[in-house]
C-alpha cells in the first residue's frame, strides 16, 4: 500500500496537538518547542517506516513519547554531574614537587632492604623479576619486599599528612598533621619524628 503522508502534511495536522502533548510533560515552553522540533526531524527522517496511514497518530505520539524520554535522560545526565572545581595540571605538579623532599627523606629512613627494593623498582625501573635476579632472591620474596616497602612509605605519608585526591586518584592537595610540617611545609625531618 502506498503512503501519501509527508512531513508537511503531518506538521499541518498535528503540530499544535503535539506541542500541547509535550507541554503537559515538559513545563518549559522553549524546551517543549525544541522537543517538537526534534520530533519533526525524526518524522522527516523516519516517515518511510510508517506502513499504515491509519496508524499515523499512534506512531507520532509514540515517537513524541520517546523524544520526551530521551530529553529527560539527557537532562538528568547533565544535571546530575556535580560541578567540580577546575584543578590546573600545574597545581597537581606543584603538590608533587612540594612532597618530593619529604618522600625522599622517608625513603631514606626505611630499613635498608626495603629502601633498596623500592629504589630499584620505583626509581631505577627494574621489574620485580629483575630485582629478584639482581639480589639473588626468589620472586615471591622480591615482591614481598617491594610491597612492604610501599606499605611502610604509605604509612609514613599518612601519619605525616592528610591527602586530598582527584577523581583519578592523583594527589591534589595535602594538609600537614605534624608540627614540624605545619611550621615548614612537609619537612624531610618529619620522616623520622612523626
Amino acid at each position: 500500500m502506498s503512503i501519501s503522508v509527508t512531513t508537511e502534511t503531518v506538521w499541518e495536522e498535528f503540530h499544535s496537538r503535539l506541542r500541547q502533548f509535550i507541554l503537559r510533560r515538559v513545563p518549559d515552553e522553549q524546551r517543549a518547542d525544541d522537543i517538537l522540533q526534534d520530533v519533526f526531524l525524526k518524522v522527516h527522517t523516519r516517515i518511510d517506516t510508517l506502513h499504515d496511514e491509519e496508524k499515523l497518530a499512534a506512531w507520532l505520539y509514540q515517537l513524541t513519547r520517546n523524544v520526551i524520554i530521551d530529553y529527560y535522560r539527557t537532562d538528568r545526565a547533565t544535571t546530575a554531574i556535580p560541578d567540580l572545581p577546575y584543578e590546573p595540571e600545574d597545581r597537581l605538579e606543584n603538590v608533587v614537587l612540594e612532597l618530593v623532599p619529604c618522600i625522599q627523606a622517608m625513603i631514606e629512613s626505611l630499613p635498608a632492604t626495603y629502601r633498596q627494593a623500592l629504589i630499584l623498582t620505583q626509581y631505577q625501573g627494574l621489574t620485580q623479576q629483575e630485582l629478584a635476579q639482581r639480589l639473588n632472591l626468589s620472586l615471591p620474596c622480591a615482591k614481598s619486599r617491594v610491597q612492604r616497602a610501599r606499605e611502610k612509605l604509605k604509612k609514613m605519608l599518612l601519619d605525616c599528612c592528610h591527602f586530598e585526591f582527584d577523581r583519578l586518584g592523583r594527589v591534589i592537595d595535602y594538609q600537614p598533621k605534624c608540627v614540624c610540617c605545619t611550621q615548614q611545609g612537609c619537612s624531610p625531618a618529619c620522616a623520622t619524628s612523626c
